[in-house]
This record gives C-alpha cells, sequence and structure tokens, in this order.
C-alpha cells in the first residue's frame, strides 16, 4: 500500500466516525434504509415515541475480524430484533442486509450477527438497528460503526493492546474526562485491539469518591451493580454495561474490532475452578465454579466474540489476519489447577495452567500456520512472579530455578516451538499493571531449550498501576524497559498518567514489526524493530 493510499484509507475513517459519533454515535439516516427494509420515508420507519422504540445504550462493537468476516455487537433496552447493514463506503451504496437474532431477556437483550464474504482488506461501514417485537413498524435509531478486514496480501498493519478497565475503584470520572485512554488508541486508527484480560473488575466495587494524595477527589459514576462484589448475573453483566457508559469506550468500539479474551478479575481476584470461598466475606455465594460460570456467560453476552459452534463457552481462538499475522487469544484461567506451591517435579491435574487440550490446540495451530508472525495474545506474562498469599502463587512462576509445576507446561510449549522450527512467535499481555518489554535468553535461563522470544506487556488502561514484580529467571527473561510507579507507590489513579497501551506495526513490504509501548498521551516510550525470520 502506498502512503497516499493509507493515508486516503485513515482520513475516509476519521471523517467518517467523526460525523458517526459526534452525537455519541448516533447517525440517522436522511433518506430511506433499504437495507434494512424499512419503508420510505426514514420518518415513517422510525415511528412512535422514545419509550416506544427500543434504544442502543451501550453503542456498537465488532470483534474477531477475519479476511473475509466479522462479529457485530449491540445491546437493546428490551425485546427487539437486530439488523445489521454493510457496505464498503460510508454512503452505504450497494449495501447488504443481514437479519439477525431476537435480543431477549435470557441474553440480556444482547445479540450479535456475523457478517460473511466480506472483501478482504477493505473498510467495511456497518450500521446496527433493533426492531420492536412489539409492533415490526418501530425501529431504534440506527447506530453506526466501522471495521477493516484483514487483508489478503502482504500490507501494512496496526493493532494495539493492553488490559484492566475500571479497577482498584478507579472507574469513570466525567469530570477527568473519562477513560482517555480509549480515545487516544482510537486516535492513531488501529485495525483492531486485544483486550488481555481484566475486562472487568467484578470484585472491586466503586465508590462515589477516592480521596486522592494531593487532598482532591476521584469522582466516579455508580451504579447499583458495581456497588458491591459481583454475585449474581445480574451483577455481572452491570460491571460490563457500566464500562459502556463511558463515552471513549463507545467510540472506541464502534470504531476499533477487537479481540477479546478473560483473567481472573471478570470474576474474583486469583481465581481456579475448584477455589471456595471459606474466608471472604464479602460473598454470600461460595462456590467459584458457580461464580465464575455466570461470570463467563455474561463475559459471552457482553463482548464482540465469535461463539465456538463446537463448544460455546471456550475462549481460546485463533485469529488469521492475513500472510503476515496470525493471533492466537489463549485462556489461561478456565483449566488450570489449585494456586499452590507451584514446585511439582511431574505434570498432574494439579500443574496444569492452559490445560491439556488447550496445549495440544495452541501447538496444532502453530505447526500449521503459515503467517510470518505468530502472536500469542496471554492474559499473564510468563516470567513475573505473582504471589497468592503467603505459600502459593497466581502465575505460573515460582521462583528462580529449575521448571516445576505449572512451569512444566512452559516449558513442554517452547521445547516443542524450537524442535519444529516455528519462528517469529511473540508474546503479548498484560496483567501486571505497568509496562514492559521482555527477551527471553536461553542463555541466561536455568531450563534453555527453547528459541529466544520477547514478551510485551503493558496496562492499565483505566485501573491502579502497580508494579514492577520479581522476575523468575527459569526461561531467562531480560528486562529491557519496564515503566512502573516510583518504589513505595502503589494504586496510582489513572489521573497519574502512568496508563499504558501497546501498538504493533507490521510493514507491508518487510514485514518488519515494530512494537512500540505507549501511555496515556500516546507518548512513545519505547519501541524496537523486530526483523522476521524466514
Amino acid at each position: 500500500m502506498t502512503d497516499a493510499r493509507a493515508k486516503t484509507l485513515i482520513m475516509n475513517r476519521r471523517s467518517f466516525m467523526q460525523r458517526a459519533l459526534s452525537t455519541g454515535s448516533v447517525i440517522i439516516a436522511g433518506a430511506a434504509l433499504p437495507g434494512l427494509g424499512m419503508p420510505r420515508p426514514v420518518a415513517a420507519a422510525i415511528i412512535g415515541s422514545d419509550k416506544q422504540r427500543p434504544q442502543l445504550p451501550y453503542g456498537v462493537a465488532s470483534g474477531d475480524v477475519t479476511h473475509d468476516r466479522a462479529i457485530v455487537w449491540s445491546r437493546s433496552d428490551r425485546a427487539a430484533r437486530l439488523f445489521v447493514e454493510y457496505a464498503t463506503d460510508e454512503k452505504f451504496t450497494r449495501s447488504v442486509r443481514v437479519n439477525g437474532p431476537a435480543a431477549l431477556e435470557d441474553s440480556d437483550f444482547t445479540a450479535r450477527v456475523e457478517l460473511t464474504d466480506l472483501p478482504p482488506g477493505q473498510d467495511i461501514f456497518y450500521r446496527v438497528a433493533f426492531q420492536s417485537l412489539e409492533d415490526a413498524k418501530i425501529f431504534s435509531e440506527p447506530l453506526t460503526g466501522h471495521l477493516r478486514t484483514a487483508p489478503a496480501g502482504r500490507q501494512p498493519i496496526r493493532f494495539q493492546w493492553s488490559g484492566d478497565t475500571a479497577g482498584q475503584g478507579w472507574g469513570i470520572n466525567t469530570e477527568w474526562g473519562g477513560m482517555k485512554i480509549y480515545e487516544t488508541m482510537r486516535q492513531a486508527n488501529p485495525d483492531f485491539f486485544i483486550h488481555c484480560g481484566d475486562y472487568i473488575y467484578a470484585d472491586g466495587p466503586i465508590e462515589a469518591e477516592v480521596s486522592l494524595p494531593d487532598g482532591s477527589l476521584w469522582k466516579n459514576i455508580v451504579t447499583e451493580e458495581t456497588s458491591k462484589v459481583a454475585e449474581t448475573l445480574r451483577e455481572f453483566r452491570g460491571n460490563y454495561a457500566y464500562n459502556l457508559m463511558d463515552e471513549n469506550v463507545r467510540r472506541f468500539n464502534a470504531q476499533v474490532p477487537q479481540l477479546v479474551q478473560w483473567d481472573d478479575h471478570e470474576t474474583l481476584n486469583n481465581w481456579y475452578p475448584s477455589e471456595i470461598l471459606a474466608s471472604d466475606d464479602r460473598y454470600t455465594e461460595k462456590s467459584v465454579a458457580l461464580l465464575s460460570a455466570r461470570a463467563k456467560r455474561a463475559f459471552l453476552e457482553y463482548t464482540p466474540i465469535r461463539l465456538s459452534a463446537e463448544d460455546p463457552e471456550r475462549i481460546y481462538r485463533a485469529i488469521h489476519y492475513g500472510p503476515s499475522l496470525d493471533v492466537f487469544v489463549i485462556d489461561m484461567r478456565s483449566y488450570r489447577g489449585p494456586n499452590s506451591a507451584n514446585r511439582q517435579p511431574e505434570s498432574s491435574e494439579e500443574t496444569a495452567f492452559l490445560g491439556r487440550p488447550q496445549i495440544r490446540w495452541l501447538k496444532q495451530q502453530l505447526l500449521a500456520s503459515k503467517a510470518t508472525w505468530k502472536v500469542i495474545a496471554s492474559d499473564m506474562p510468563i516470567g513475573l512472579i505473582v504471589p497468592d498469599g503467603k505459600d502459593a502463587f497466581e502465575n505460573l512462576a515460582n521462583g528462580d530455578g529449575p521448571a516445576l509445576g505449572r512451569e512444566l507446561e512452559m516449558a513442554d510449549l517452547l521445547r516443542f516451538v524450537k524442535y519444529n522450527a516455528i519462528s517469529n512467535v511473540v508474546w503479548l499481555t498484560a496483567d501486571v499493571h505497568y509496562t514492559a518489554a521482555h527477551f527471553y535468553d536461553p542463555s541466561k535461563a536455568q531450563f534453555s531449550d527453547f528459541n529466544p522470544f520477547w514478551e510485551f506487556v503493558s496496562g492499565p488502561l483505566n485501573a491502579g498501576t502497580f508494579g514492577p514484580n520479581d522476575l523468575d529467571n527459569t526461561f531467562g527473561p531480560q528486562v529491557m524497559y519496564q515503566k512502573a510507579p516510583p518504589q513505595g507507590q502503589v494504586n496510582l489513579p489513572p489521573s497519574a498518567g502512568m496508563q499504558f497501551y501497546g501498538q504493533v506495526d507490521i510493514a507491508g513490504d518487510s514485514e518488519v514489526m515494530t512494537v512500540s509501548l505507549r501511555d496515556l498521551t500516546g507518548a512513545n516510550l519505547y519501541s524496537v524493530d523486530l526483523e522476521p525470520v524466514v
């Protein structure tokens, strides 16, 4: 792609979204909406008072985009049928209509459709409307969004990643400008965004005011569902709805497709499936298996994830984004054994982290990948120690020394990558609430039977800033860069400026991958060019 064409595409997308989002992400077509099957004129199609029309309070979103398909998501405020109209130009010339499912109570009125047979490497403009199930003549006002399909050939790709939204009591502060980092990321016009987990903080109640060290107040929007730890399905759903109250988030979602995964705070801190909350008085429901089932239901309802036909609750999946890039979204939460001292000498159910079926799937995907770059989107870093109490570990890292416990699973995967000559594997993650670049060097590792690789960490998006974490030398991580709060300072608010995301640019001709770590303002803190091995 020429620089001129790339600039034109960016300007087209930017001008479209500026117009679309200038009134809260809403466009009301000025003439007919033939793609939605609405009669002429629009005034006749969208009839009735606001109380009669379905409303779309949480905007639109897209996700899991490939070269020819994408998921489009939205939510009605009542029982209604979803319609999506899309075209390759902002005037919706020769648009295509997709009749979606009914949004009903059992999905909290959320709904999605999969757009198929899309042209590769193309800007797709879409608009979403809901039709009343009580009166077929009544439609909502349409909301408009944008996505870009993966290229069929080698073209420039830009994407971003981060994690950790609305954590540690830092919610939506409209006086400060809301979740401002989402607007910073949107303005860079990425092709897609990877949310690496902690999409919500179901275990972190949000209070109306938080006192800051300088004597000022951080003022949050508050809701009933976020005022306590989430236990019921309604409360988990309410946490997702809360984040979508932020204008920056809705604007971002309408322009940038997402690849989403989950970590612990979608349920509760440091959870594992067999856990029982015997000593946590905040919870009346003590079974984490039940809490996580409700949490996963809400996650799948409120995110634009492609649901697996084989296993509708499966989160791990592969996104093939053209010949230059495959993204493997993994799940380090659903299949793990209990958090323990994590020093078992042999693999067992207790040492599971990804779990055998997922490890087998990931190996097969890596082996079959024909893409130049293989990005593993991980919800936790490999070599950072994350304790869970005094004598247990939340992460696979368990302290310096040979591979033991959960580390055995990672050692097996890294060895497989080496002996099958799988090149250009890069790990992207969040979780620890600071930003860092790690180079894993087998010459400095206790377990050395692997090829060197990079891991990049970035976050939070709108949560407290912590760190840095201690390194575990098992796989030889070397800190090439990190930015975290000064020693002794913890849980810094978003207004301190230490909110982080990462950006990846893959050149269309050379396929050089440039990874940059960026802050709340978009400033480039650190970057490195990775040459592909061919």
